[in-house]
C-alpha cells in the first residue's frame, strides 16, 4: 500500500506584490517576492456518500507571524501562531493571538481587518501555490504487538482514521509524532497533533471554513478521541484558543509503518 511521507511533503505559496497586491499580510513586506514552503502535518479527504465527490484538505505546520529578510525585529507584534490549510482552490488561515477573537489591520492601510480565521480563493491571493505530497510504501500493522514493536524500534509510523456521518466519509491521515507503548501488557496509544477535524454536519461549500484543529488519541481500531481547539474562557472577560473540547467518535483506526 501507499502512505504519505510527511517529512518530504510540503505546501508552498508564492507572494509577488509586483503581480498582485497583498491580501493576507498585516505589514509592508520588506521584499516584493517570497516563497513560503511549509511542511504538511495532516491530510483530510471528505467524500459525499450520495455524490462520490471528494474534497482534499492539507494542514501546514504551525509557524509565527514574521517579517522575512529584515536585519532585526523579525517577529510581528502582536504575534500569532499561523497555521495554513489548503483545499484544491481555497485557503483557511488560522491565527492564534494572545486572546481569541483578536484581529489586525491588513496592509496596505484601508484594506480592512484580518480575522483569526481568514478564508479565500488561492488564485485571488497568491501568485502561485503548490501542494507536493510524496508517497512511500507502507504496511498496516494488524496487531497491538506489531504496533508496540514498531514503536520501540523507532520506525516511522502514520495513522489513518476514517470517520463517518450519514452524509460523509472522512479519512484523516497524519504522522504519529508521539506514541505510548507498553510491551508487558501490549498497550499502545497515540497522542499527536495538530490534525484536521472536519465538521461532518457542514454543507460541502462550507467544509473548508468549518475545519478545526485537534489532537488525536486512540488505543484500538474502533474509536478515537479528539481534543479540539476552541475559544476557552480563562476569566469573565478573556477567552483564548485552547485544545479543550473532547470529542469521542466511532472510527476505523490504522497504524501504518513506512517501509
Amino acid at each position: 500500500m501507499k502512505t504519505i511521507d510527511f517529512s518530504r511533503s510540503f505546501l508552498t505559496f508564492r507572494i509577488d506584490t509586483e503581480k498582485k497586491p497583498p491580501k493576507t499580510v498585516s505589514h509592508k513586506p520588506p521584499f516584493s517576492l517570497n516563497n513560503a514552503r511549509i511542511q504538511i502535518e495532516c491530510r483530510c479527504v471528505v467524500t459525499g456518500k450520495a455524490t462520490g465527490t471528494s474534497q482534499r484538505f492539507v494542514l501546514g505546520a504551525s509557524c509565527k507571524t514574521e517579517r522575512v529578510g529584515v536585519e532585526r525585529d523579525i517577529w510581528l507584534q502582536p504575534n500569532a501562531d499561523f497555521a495554513p490549510i489548503f483545499s484544491d482552490d481555497g485557503f483557511l488561515n488560522l491565527k492564534t493571538y494572545s486572546q481569541a477573537g483578536l484581529d489586525v489591520e491588513l496592509y496596505p492601510p484601508g484594506s480592512g481587518r484580518q480575522s483569526d480565521r481568514q478564508t479565500g480563493l488561492l488564485a485571488d491571493v497568491f501568485d502561485s501555490t503548490r501542494v507536493d505530497i510524496v508517497e512511500s510504501a507502507g504496511e498496516v500493522l494488524e496487531s497491538g504487538e506489531a504496533i508496540v514493536e514498531a514503536t520501540l524500534a523507532n520506525q516511522r509510523l502514520n495513522a489513518r482514521t476514517t470517520i463517518e456521518s450519514d452524509r460523509y466519509t472522512a479519512v484523516i491521515e497524519f504522522p504519529v509524532k508521539t506514541m505510548n507503548a507498553n510491551e508487558r501488557d501490549v498497550v499502545y496509544q497515540t497522542d499527536t497533533g495538530p490534525v484536521l477535524f472536519p465538521d461532518l454536519s457542514a454543507e460541502p461549500a462550507d467544509m473548508l471554513s468549518r475545519l478545526e484543529l485537534a489532537f488525536a488519541a486512540f488505543n484500538c481500531p474502533a474509536w478515537i478521541e479528539f481534543l479540539v481547539r476552541t475559544p476557552t474562557p480563562v476569566s469573565e472577560e478573556i477567552r483564548v484558543q485552547h485544545y479543550s473540547k473532547p470529542v469521542r467518535l466511532d472510527a476505523k483506526n490504522e497504524v501504518i509503518r513506512l517501509t
